[in-house]
């Protein structure tokens, strides 16, 4: 029977448990988070630039060893040669000569390259604004949800959480167990039909006046056709449930999968119209270079980024910001 989850006395303490770690994030701002969070991906890409930007001229030799460093970084093929293509067309217009320039130069490409990546997402157009979240196994993807509640709550807006995974062990009580944090309610089967459960989740948040829906989905493979196909019948049933939904379709990246990432956005693209992206675990992979590669070869807007364990560790992708962390830049006043 479908039913709205509430909060349990033992919640707390079996929150660990259930995947929604009770991690407190220090004191710092979000900038020194991403920092610190991009820090394998800058021992990679970003601290090895000074020794190559060192002789203060852009020529053949430094290029090669640029294209390998970027190569490495999970940058891919293409972005790597418009990154190579605008740090010449640069440093010669500028007279660049000293490596502080360069590397300046070289961050500046980057950035225009992600610009266009930074679009975010604006959950007041309708109401309730039903979000759509799908991804592969491991992620990320409850977290993300269970953050992304948290982050919409802190705008002032009121959040229920759909618990469509309903083959994953535990995947119904990782979600319960982030609602319980918040204070957001989940509606939830224990087992049966994912769309069905989402249904029931959007008729319970027009009935209740619910600003935001955000439902999970099990994780799959592209490469398991019938899986993907369900997915498509979740995407079909919500637009009974309401002719313009869903209104964000949402795909969780791990960062870990570098290239394969690129793959999997066109597969889920192709089957339910991905509108937007969640990049997670950039803390924990020298990969964070992929972000290029997604803006070159398949440029869907980074709604957000995740880097870190803490609830308030997602936030909204902004390219400025996360170049200047992945160089290493002060932080700047705005």
């Amino acid at each position: 029977m479908f039913g709205f989850l509430k909060k349990s006395a033992s919640a707390d303490a079996d929150a660990s448990a259930d995947g929604a770690p009770d991690v407190p994030t220090p004191a710092l701002s979000w900038h020194e988070r991403l920092k610190a969070g991009l820090a394998r991906t800058r021992a990679r890409l970003g601290d090895q630039l000074k020794p190559i930007f060192s002789r203060g001229k852009v020529d053949a030799e430094l290029l090669e060893e640029l294209e390998s460093l970027l190569l490495t970084s999970d940058v891919g093929i293409e972005a790597t040669q418009y990154l190579l293509d605008e740090l010449q067309t640069r440093t010669r217009r500028d007279r660049i000569e000293t490596p502080e320039g360069i590397q300046q130069a070289l961050a500046d490409a980057l950035y225009d390259l992600l610009l266009p990546l930074e679009q975010p997402l604006d959950v007041t157009a309708r109401r309730p604004f039903i979000i759509m979240i799908a991804g592969v196994n491991g992620a990320g993807k409850t977290t993300s949800i269970g953050k992304l509640a948290r982050h919409f709550q802190a705008q002032g807006l009121s959040v229920l959480l759909a618990a469509g995974d309903t083959f994953r062990a535990a995947a119904r009580e990782q979600l319960q167990a982030w609602g319980e944090r918040s204070g957001v309610s989940v509606v939830a089967q224990q087992s049966g039909d994912p769309a069905a459960v989402i249904f029931d989740a959007i008729s319970a948040a027009k009935a209740r006046g619910i600003d935001v829906v955000l439902a999970d989905t099990a994780g799959r493979l592209p490469t398991q056709l019938h899986l993907m196909e369900e997915i498509a019948k979740v995407r079909r049933v919500i637009q009974k449930a309401d002719p313009d939904a869903p209104h964000e379709t949402l795909l969780v990246l791990d960062a870990n999968f570098g290239q394969n990432a690129l793959a999997q956005v066109n597969a889920f693209d192709k089957t339910i119209g991905v509108t937007g992206l969640v990049v997670t675990k950039l803390d924990g992979t020298a990969k964070g270079g992929v972000i290029a590669a997604i803006a070159r070869q398949c440029p869907k807007p980074i709604r957000y980024i995740g880097v870190g364990e803490g609830i308030d560790d997602l936030r909204p992708f902004a390219a400025r910001e996360f170049v200047d962390a992945l160089f290493g830049f002060s932080d700047s006043p705005t």
